[in-house]
């Protein structure tokens, strides 16, 4: 679904733990991290698809989160055109987004990245709340930092946990066989594909699309 310029309507969701930290996701199979973010179908309102897709990406649903904010207006982006599928060039410029600022209510281990059969991400961690915008791809940076410039202002600072220390450990997908979907404790862990390290720069390059 397109608008008359071209944008397809989307949102976009910035989840909170108590640290004022934020939910930052892995790409399934690729080295990007991003925050949840997806297309509204017709007839479903933005806070009724932050909702559908809360709970399709990262298995949250309504009762586990808060919602703080939002932006006043839609962000847009435009994606160059060697990420567009060469059909709908010239039709398709970019995704139209209503940002969310959620406080999540619930515990960690009700984060579920294996609730559909195509999951989005393989892997999140919570991330200090301003995120490096120079491991973001080049085309949707000004959206991430007019969101989370936006959004600040719902926000109680400072963002520190009880020892001012940060936490940035990954949670990983277990595989088929394991114990459960929720988050991992630390001796669980997996490695990112291809051994990379999950916290690196060269691993939070956006996936362009989604």
């Amino acid at each position: 679904m397109l608008d008359r310029e071209g944008f397809r309507p989307n949102v976009g969701i910035i989840l909170l733990n108590a640290n004022n930290e934020v939910w930052w996701g892995k790409r399934v199979r690729e080295h990007s991290w991003q925050f949840p973010q997806g297309g509204i179908k017709y007839g479903e309102t933005p806070e009724q698809a932050m909702y559908r897709e809360l709970e399709e990406e990262i298995g949250l649903r309504q009762e586990h989160v808060k919602i703080m904010g939002r932006t006043r207006d839609w962000l847009r982006y435009e994606v160059p055109d060697h990420f567009i599928k060469r059909e709908i060039r010239g039709h398709y410029r970019g995704q139209k987004q209503i940002w969310f600022l959620l406080r999540m209510v619930a515990r960690d281990n009700e984060v579920n990245l294996r609730l559909t059969d195509h999951p989005e991400f393989d892997a999140w961690r919570w991330h200090d709340y301003w995120v490096p915008l120079d491991v973001v791809i080049e085309f949707k940076r000004d959206v991430y930092q007019r969101a989370l410039q936006e959004l600040s202002r719902f926000v109680t600072w400072p963002a520190r946990g009880q020892h001012g220390e940060r936490r940035h450990s990954a949670r990983y997908l277990r595989q088929p066989h394991g114990r459960s979907q929720g988050a991992k404790p630390a001796q669980d862990m997996v490695a990112a594909a291809g051994g990379a390290s999950p916290t690196g720069p060269e691993s939070l390059v956006l996936a362009p699309n989604k």
